[in-house]
């Protein structure tokens, strides 16, 4: 999501998918509980995880014979070739501790640049490894972070950003794809993040935050280096970059400035002229085009799921792919010729897999099967989207989770699911964490509290300046939708949550002390003033619309103290469970050592769990398997099944 601020962005809680939606009352087509069989958290977590390559990248190898994809099949991310026509992928990654994900293949040979950061950082370097397996790191520094920006049309030069001239700034180099000399060619003087390049290497495309509902476009020419603002406009409108068009003739961009949703409007770079591109009810997710600028691929994120279209340009008429199941279709990536193209399919019960597919005929094609074999497809459950009426009569959306088991003669405890961000969104699709807390016996309410992006400028903006009070508000206010339920026990819930969700969390043990029956704080911050402080330099621009957002420190100290969860830990009285990377660059682990000692001296109980080797998140898959066997252990202790 274009205007979806990332601060504390959840790990992966859930992904996308587009399986038919329902109320959350209708109970039509429910499944008996007797058939389900309960599956273990490793169970879940053998499945494997797979994504394919940048898309600014080539993703196909130049024969058109291999994808690059990325894989944790060994527990740990790596980057692989998987065969078009089927077999077992090869590693062209062993790492055994940092996870590594393929940025994009060379145009016309095997070598191929990836990423990986140390022990969850998020200072990424990018790596080339040649063909006969040398790797050579083309962005060394010990304090550098680096990313892959795209390829020129011509193959001959590769971009990439990074922050080693000025920590807090992102300057874009442009590589020579043999020799891989480098030349600065934007030094990054104004704040600017830099979001695409043109084809032709002339132009680069720029967005500026100003607040957290009003951010800028500029395009440099690479000639010049000078950037020319393109967003001229009154008021707070948000903009963001798609991509430029094939001929390097227009800069397609999104804006909000036309209504509550993101549109895609083209800006021509000869004559400055403005048009629209796709106009809808609900944001545009994302928009990119295939390498000829034949075929026109995006997406509308419609109440948390993708609608996805891929437009032949030539006929005028949509790809029809045939033989998928009811998913989400993501990460489109075309072949050298275009006549192929590799892409995710996900759904609520199915892990990403990668597919390919004959751009004339439809026909698809399974490369992988990421769902465990162990599992019965058939024994995890299908989200629904649900509403409910707030504390002060706001609609709020979410997305529901109702176990098999679950009946008004057998009612079962319940989560309150919350989201990171603080604009982050739940959204439909399959999460190995929520379906093993559903299988197991628990209702998930993955709620969207105002404050949230994908429905709306007017509802994400709800929360600013307001973050642990209305939003969290939302959340209490959930508690009354669920025990509405007659299928959730109503004196058994508890709240749960990532990253601004774990802050979530945290504050409502802290502030509704005895709404919620226990809470699960997952890397949450408990401390504002230390971590609005703490903020990484090389978050530039966005550090001002966050703390337009949630307050600048210098000034508002006082309210970061108010809704922090560490100065008023004396109020906490309900069972809470804490987990924490020790490299987490976001939210610092003395955050979360310092709540865990202030609720133990409050004599309630609490656990916590400590990952030396993660980050803001989880990278290794016996991490995830840990903390979701620690979930339901706490869970089972605190409000049964």
């Amino acid at each position: 999501m274009i205007r979806t601020l990332t601060l504390l962005a959840a790990a992966s809680l859930t992904a996308l998918a587009a399986p038919a939606m329902a109320q959350a009352h209708d109970h039509k087509g429910h499944s008996e509980a007797s058939e389900a069989a309960t599956y273990s958290a490793r169970q879940f977590f053998e499945s494997t995880s797979y994504a394919v390559g940048s898309p600014n990248g080539y993703n196909f190898s130049p024969d058109g014979k291999y994808v690059l994809v990325t894989s944790d099949a060994t527990g740990v991310f790596n980057v692989y070739l998987m065969p078009v026509k089927g077999g077992d992928p090869i590693a062209l990654t062993t790492s055994t501790d940092d996870a590594t994900f393929g940025a994009s293949f060379f145009p016309s040979d095997g070598r191929i640049l990836f990423t990986a950061d140390n022990g969850g950082d998020e200072l990424n370097h990018l790596f080339v490894r040649a063909e006969d397996g040398t790797v050579t790191d083309l962005t060394p520094g010990e304090k550098v972070k680096a990313g892959f920006a795209g390829w020129s049309s011509d193959g001959k030069t590769f971009y990439v950003t990074t922050n080693e001239r000025d920590s807090a700034a992102f300057d874009l180099y442009a590589y020579d794809a043999t020799s891989y000399e480098r030349t600065r060619v934007f030094t990054n003087e104004g704040a600017y993040s830099v979001e695409d390049v043109s084809g032709d290497g002339r132009w680069v495309a720029l967005s500026k935050a100003i607040s957290s509902a009003n951010s800028d476009l500029y395009l440099a020419d690479l000639q010049t280096g000078e950037p020319k603002l393109i967003s001229e406009h009154e008021g707070n409108v948000s903009h963001g970059v798609y991509s430029f068009t094939r001929d390097n003739a227009a800069l397609i961009y999104a804006t909000d400035e036309h209504g509550e949703f993101n549109q895609a409007w083209r800006y021509d770079i000869a004559s400055g002229a403005k048009s629209p591109v796709i106009e809808a009810d609900w944001d545009v997710a994302f928009l990119q085009y295939s390498p000829s600028g034949r075929y026109r691929v995006s997406a509308i994120n419609a109440d948390g799921l993708n609608v996805l279209s891929i437009l032949d340009g030539k006929s005028g008429k949509n790809v029809e792919l045939k033989g998928l199941p009811e998913a989400m279709l993501a990460s489109v990536r075309f072949d050298p010729g275009e006549k192929n193209i590799a892409f995710i399919v996900t759904s609520d019960t199915s892990p990403a897999d990668v597919y390919v597919a004959d751009l004339k005929s439809g026909k698809t094609t399974r490369l992988t099967h990421a769902l465990n074999p162990a599992i019965r497809e058939a024994d995890l459950v299908t989200a629904t989207v649900a509403r409910f009426s707030s504390y002060d009569g706001l609609e709020v959306p979410g997305i529901l989770y109702r176990p098999k088991n679950a009946s008004a003669d057998h009612p079962v405890p319940a989560i309150v699911m919350v989201h990171g961000g603080p604009g982050g969104q739940s959204t439909r699709g399959y999460s190995a964490m929520i379906q093993h807390l559903v299988n197991n016996g628990y209702a998930v309410y993955a709620i969207n509290n105002r404050g949230s992006s994908g429905y709306g400028k007017t509802f994400f903006h709800m929360d600013d300046k307001k973050h642990g009070d209305v939003d969290l508000k939302d959340v209490v206010a959930s508690k009354g939708f669920l025990q509405g339920l007659d299928w959730v026990a109503n004196d058994r819930i508890a709240v749960m949550g990532g990253s601004y969700g774990g802050y979530m969390t945290a504050a409502a043990l802290t502030f509704y002390p005895e709404v919620f029956d226990a809470g699960i704080n997952i890397f949450g911050v408990t401390n504002w003033v230390r971590t609005l402080k703490s903020i990484p330099p090389w978050w530039g621009s966005f550090r001002d619309a966050l703390y337009d957002e949630m307050g600048d420190p210098a000034t508002d100290e006082e309210r970061h103290r108010a809704i922090s969860p560490l100065f008023h830990a004396s109020n906490v009285t309900k069972p809470m469970l804490v987990v924490q990377g020790a490299n987490d660059p976001r939210v610092l682990q003395v955050e979360s050592d310092e709540l865990v000692a202030a609720v133990k001296a409050n004599g309630v109980p609490v656990e916590y769990v400590l990952f030396p080797d993660e980050g803001h998140g989880f990278r290794g898959k016996e991490n995830r398997i840990t903390a979701s066997e620690a979930y339901l252990k706490f869970l089972d202790a605190h409000i049964g099944r």
